[in-house]
């Protein structure tokens, strides 16, 4: 089962803090494998492989225009996040997943399945996107060499088989926001968005991020194989305090510092 979330525009310091605390709750068998999806305010953010010279804005201007850079643990380089682009954080139990082959699902396995979600979400509109051997992410024209851009940016950090952090697909985005940096650290592919490579006649369906959300939460259902549900709110999936099914190696028993912090410990009984 995959619970998914539209939470709206997210401050990302809230996000990192939403990301811990579903995390802890999936590894404890409190909450089935949950998406994230949601917008940012203007944010870039530097993954563990990032050169902070690929930030080709200085902090003085980051400054002035109110965007926020933020060191984190994903795999990648740096990238941007702003209006009209849907983010998912997928804090997934890998132990819960099998890959084509019917075994357990790696990490590279779920970028991929990540991947394929995407590119799914792009053809629904009519555009076509793909993959660059070598290059994680979704791309338009991807067999087109320098004139390839990127749609769709990917990168997440595991823990004890656990999925955080995730993808950025540029629907309505502004792109300009990308001069202020190297996007993923490639200098010669291009960004581009939905909207700007679906034909002009079919822009009215792109609907708002909301409607794209769900769309995407569809596919990322039946690319992974699971059924998917919508959660209404935050407080509805902290009401969910019973596990769906443990995976394999996963202990029965919930460490006491989880119950401590979710306030789910009982009191000690008496005789």
């Amino acid at each position: 089962m995959i619970e998914f979330l539209y939470l709206g525009r997210v401050d990302y310091d809230e996000a990192l803090r939403l990301q811990a605390e579903i995390t802890s709750m999936v590894a404890a068998g409190l909450a089935r494998n949950v998406l994230l999806l949601l917008e940012h305010p203007p944010v870039l953010t530097l993954g563990r492989n990032a050169r902070r010279a690929n930030v080709l804005a200085s902090d003085e201007m980051l400054q002035r225009r109110g965007i926020a850079l933020h060191e984190i643990n994903r795999g990648g380089d740096v990238t941007y996040h702003g209006p009209g682009q849907l983010i998912g954080y997928p804090i997934f139990d890998l132990r819960t997943l099998k890959n084509s082959k019917g075994a357990r699902m790696g990490p590279v396995d779920f970028v991929r399945g990540m991947e394929e979600a995407l590119i799914r979400l792009s053809a629904e509109f009519g555009v076509a996107a793909g993959r660059i051997p070598g290059l994680t992410g979704v791309w338009c024209d991807a067999d087109r060499g320098v004139h390839a851009r990127k749609i769709g940016a990917i990168g997440i950090h595991v823990a004890r088989g656990i999925t955080s952090h995730g993808f950025a697909f540029n629907v309505t985005t502004d792109l300009r926001d990308f001069q202020l940096i190297v996007p993923c650290g490639i200098a010669d592919h291009g960004v581009t968005s939905l909207e700007r490579e679906v034909a002009p006649e079919r822009r009215t369906e792109l609907g708002d991020l909301e409607s794209m959300a769900n769309r995407a939460a569809r596919h990322f259902g039946q690319v992974f194989g699971e059924p998917v549900l919508a959660v209404e709110s935050l407080a509805a999936l902290h009401d969910r305090k019973a596990a769906t099914y443990p995976a394999e190696d996963t202990p029965l028993r919930i460490p006491a510092e989880v119950d401590r912090l979710l306030g789910t410990a009982k009191a000690p009984t008496r005789a």
